[in-house]
Order: structure tokens, then sequence, then C-alpha cells
């Protein structure tokens, strides 16, 4: 079987940190590149924690493009779940892995260009889509190069976790993921109608605290740092699993069910900012533009845990 060429666009943060440690092990996926953006941490903590991942991972053959140091028109905001440094209590040494020198919207136009006369890039968004709209300003023929966009973001028929009304990755910078929705590239949008029932529970996280190497204990740290415990919100403990999400479509599209609809991004009302507004039944006119994961198998979960504890079996190996 033939790996699937990607690009994961993100700003680690634990559930990207997450995600990418899944993706790592993952040899359906042919990981291109890791092009970090600012968003839940500055760019400077974003680069710093994807090259701290990668060496963690021995996955220091991935290239890391440093990305956007803001969003495009408004004052940059910050994730309020990912600790001080970004990764939680999770203690990690001063990665030796440094970043290439060529930013990741130079990396995406020249891929992107290469990818239109080959084979075509899927792009995973786990943060805010700077690097991608930029790049697709930039040069818009580059859309023939990407297969399709898979994103973590937007709330559609759920209510925002940032704001009353948007998710945090379409909030951080909602006129970037109007450029992207508007570009006719391939959509799947996985927000918070599906991240908000695939909760990383104390059991799950516990399964990880008798692994062995330090990659089972960063899984660990990272995992329990992330419980909300916000049980009025969620209905349990825990948190949910938005990034690694992305991944998990990837791996098994079956377990999702998607409904298209033409979505609009509001970037001119304080009150909804960023808020992901889908025309489900064509009231508007306009085609359907993107895929909206509407429902999510349980499956999911034990799909992205057990690609997790391959690390603790390598170490037993």
């Amino acid at each position: 079987m033939t790996a699937t060429p990607i690009v994961i666009d993100c700003d680690p943060g634990i559930d990207d940190a997450i995600a990418l440690l899944t993706a790592f092990v993952s040899t359906e996926l042919d990981i291109r590149a890791i092009t970090p953006v600012c968003g839940n941490q500055p760019l400077e903590r974003t680069v710093r924690n994807a090259l701290t991942v990668c060496e963690l991972a021995g996955r220091c053959d991935i290239p890391v493009h440093p990305g956007c140091f803001r969003p495009l028109f408004r004052e940059p905001i910050h994730g309020q779940f990912h600790g001080r440094g970004g990764l939680g209590n999770a203690e990690l040494p001063e990665p030796t892995k440094r970043a290439e020198r060529r930013s990741a919207v130079d990396f995406l136009i020249e891929a992107l260009e290469a990818a239109a006369t080959g084979s075509r890039l899927t792009i995973c968004c786990l943060g805010p889509m700077t690097n991608l709209a930029v790049a697709l300003r930039m040069k818009p023929a580059i859309a023939a190069g990407i297969e399709r966009v898979v994103m973590m973001g937007g709330a559609y028929r759920e209510p925002g976790n940032r704001s009353l009304t948007s998710e945090f990755n379409v909030l951080a910078d909602p006129h970037a993921a109007g450029i992207v929705f508007s570009s006719g590239v391939p959509i799947v949008a996985l927000g918070l109608d599906v991240t908000h029932r695939v909760m990383l529970q104390p059991a799950h996280v516990a399964r990880f605290g008798d692994m062995s190497g330090p990659i089972a204990k960063t899984i660990f740290d990272l995992m329990a740092f992330w419980d909300r415990n916000d049980v009025r919100r969620y209905g349990s403990r825990g948190g949910p699993l938005h990034d690694p999400l992305v991944i998990a479509y990837l791996l098994a599209p079956q377990l999702f069910r998607c409904e298209r609809a033409r979505v609009f991004v509001e970037h001119e009302s304080e009150l909804c900012m960023g808020q992901t507004v889908a025309d489900w039944f064509g009231k508007t006119g306009g085609e359907a533009n993107v895929e909206i994961a509407t429902e999510v198998d349980a499956a999911v979960l034990e799909l992205i845990l057990g690609r997790l504890a391959r690390y603790d079996a390598h170490v037993r190996a």
C-alpha cells in the first residue's frame, strides 16, 4: 500500500503533540514536513515544541519549517489549556534538531507546485490556517497540488470553545480560514461537533502510566495534563482529543460521517468573530465547499490509543 503524502501544519500544543506522535508511528502516512504556526503558543515556542516532539520520537528525518508569526489582521491569541510552554508538565530537553531555513510558506508553495504535476499532497491543518492562506494568496495555482485539506477547526452545530460561537483555531485567524474555505480546494472539517465526543478520560490515561520508556512517559504526562475536569461541559472527566482526530480520519475515514455544506467565516462582528456558519440546506444558493464531520464512531479513541501504545511495544521489543 502506498503511503499518503502529507504535510502537518500545526501549533503544538498538547493535542498537536499527541497528533504528531500518532502520525509518526502510522506507516500509512508519508510525512513530508511539519510547518508550525503561531497559535496555541507564539511561533518560537510552537517551532521548539515541534522539534522536541520529533526528537523525542526519533523522527529527526522530518523537516520543520517555521511559519507565520502572527495572524493576518488580528492580534494573536494563544491557547489556555496547554501550560506555560505548550506541552503541559512534560519535562523535555531542549532539542538539538534545528528548524529549516526555508519558511513554511515558501516550502508549501514549492512543494505544492511540484505536487501539481505528480503526487498531490494532503495538508493537515491542526492550528490556525495562516500558513496555507498566505501561500494560496501568493500563488493561487498551488491549489492544484492539494489533494485535500483535512483540518481541525470550526463549530458548526456545537457552541464555541474559546468564545460563545467560535472554535479556537478559526477564531485565532478567521481571515485565513475564510481564504482557505473559499479557495476551491477539497476540505474535510473536523470541528467541535465531533471532537467533543472523543474524550480522553482518566482511565485511558492510566493505561500509559504502566508503560516503559521516555516516549510513553511523555504521552502519559501530556494526557494527564489535558484533563479539563469539566463534567458540566463534556459529560465526563477528561479532555477532548481535537487534533488527533485529523490523523484518525486519514487512517480510518469510515469511522466518521460527514455532510456537505457551504461554510462562511464571520470576521466582522466581535461578538461572533470566527464563527463558522454552515449553510446545510442551500439557502444561500452557493455550492457546498466543505465536508463537515457530524458523527464519529467511539472506536476512533481505541485507534488513537493503539497507535500510541506502539511506542511501548517498541521499547519492549
